[in-house]
C-alpha cells in the first residue's frame, strides 16, 4: 500500500474541496495517483477541480501589531465578488493576516490553521480560495507602522513604516494617497533604472521629432523626467487632497516631523 502523505491529502483537498478523510480514502483506493483521485471524485459528482477555476475576485486584509511595530497585508482570492463579501471569507482573510503578522518568514498559505480554514471556506462556497500576494513590514526602533485599507471596495491595502510617531490621521492621509495615486516607488532613486531610461529615451525621440538637435532634445528630456518623477515618485507627488494640504508628500511628512521609510501597496488583481 502506498504511503499517503499529509501533503498529498492537502493537495487533493485544494483541488476538490473535499474533506480530509474523504481525500485520504480516495488516494488510498487509487494507489496514491492524484489524477485518478480527482477522477474518483468526479465520478461521485464533483464536477471539476476547484483549483482549475479562475480566482480573480477577492479582498485585501491587514493586521497591525498591538505595539504598532509591525504590520501585514494578505490578498485572498476567490471566484466571485459575492463570496469575497461574505463573512466566512472575511474571517479567513483576517486569520491569514494575523498569521503572517505572527510569522513574517512563513508561508501563510501553509499555516495549518489557515490551510484548514481555506479548505472549509472552499467546501462551503464551492469556489477556488487561495492566498495571493502578501507583505510584512517592521518599524525602525524609533518609529511605528501604519495600516490603511480602502473600505469602499476592500480591494486595496497599504502598510507603511515610519520613523517617528505619526498620528492616525497622518497614516490615513498617506495611506489613502498611496492607494489612490499608485506611485512606482518611495523615491525617484527607487524607480527601476530601466524604466527611467525608457522614459528618457522616449522624451529625447519626441523632442528630436519636432526638429530639435540632440543636445537640446536631451535638455528637454531632463525636464520631462522631472515631471515623470513628480507623477511616479511618492515623495515627489502632490498630496491628492489639495483642499486639506497643498504640497508634496515629502512636505506633508516634514510638516509633522516624520519620515516614511517603506511602504507596500497591494491591490486585488494587480
Amino acid at each position: 500500500m502506498p504511503d499517503i502523505t499529509a501533503k498529498m491529502v492537502n493537495d487533493l483537498r485544494a483541488k476538490t474541496g473535499q474533506g480530509m478523510m474523504e481525500c485520504k480514502r480516495a488516494l488510498t483506493e487509487v494507489g496514491g495517483d492524484m489524477d485518478k483521485a480527482v477522477e474518483y471524485f468526479r465520478k461521485k459528482g464533483v464536477k471539476a477541480s476547484l483549483a482549475e477555476r479562475s480566482a480573480s475576485e477577492g479582498r485585501v486584509f491587514g493586521a497591525l501589531a498591538e505595539d504598532k511595530k509591525s504590520a501585514a497585508l494578505v490578498e485572498l482570492n476567490c471566484n466571485t465578488d459575492f463570496t469575497a463579501k461574505s463573512e466566512p471569507f472575511a474571517q479567513l482573510g483576517a486569520k491569514a493576516a494575523r498569521a503572517l503578522l505572527a510569522n513574517a518568514s512563513g508561508d501563510v498559505a501553509s499555516d495549518p490553521q489557515v490551510a484548514a480554514a481555506i479548505t472549509e471556506v472552499a467546501q462551503t462556497t464551492g469556489e477556488n480560495i487561495r492566498v495571493g500576494k502578501s507583505a510584512h513590514l517592521k518599524a525602525p526602533d524609533a518609529g511605528r507602522c501604519g495600516l490603511y485599507l480602502y473600505g469602499i471596495t476592500g480591494k486595496i491595502g497599504v502598510i507603511m513604516s515610519f520613523t517617528g510617531n505619526p498620528s492616525d490621521e497622518l497614516i490615513t492621509d498617506v495611506g489613502g494617497h498611496i492607494a489612490f495615486s499608485r506611485p512606482l516607488a518611495l523615491t525617484r532613486e527607487g524607480i527601476p533604472a530601466e524604466t527611467v531610461e525608457k522614459e528618457r529615451a522616449l522624451a529625447v525621440e519626441q523632442a528630436k521629432a519636432t526638429g530639435k538637435p540632440q543636445q537640446i532634445a536631451e535638455k528637454i528630456a531632463e525636464g520631462k523626467l522631472n515631471a515623470f518623477f513628480k507623477e511616479q515618485s511618492l515623495l515627489d507627488q502632490d498630496f491628492f487632497n489639495a483642499q486639506k494640504f497643498k504640497g508634496s508628500i515629502q512636505n506633508l511628512l516634514k510638516q509633522s516631523n516624520m519620515t516614511l521609510e517603506k511602504y507596500v501597496r497591494i491591490e486585488v488583481g494587480q
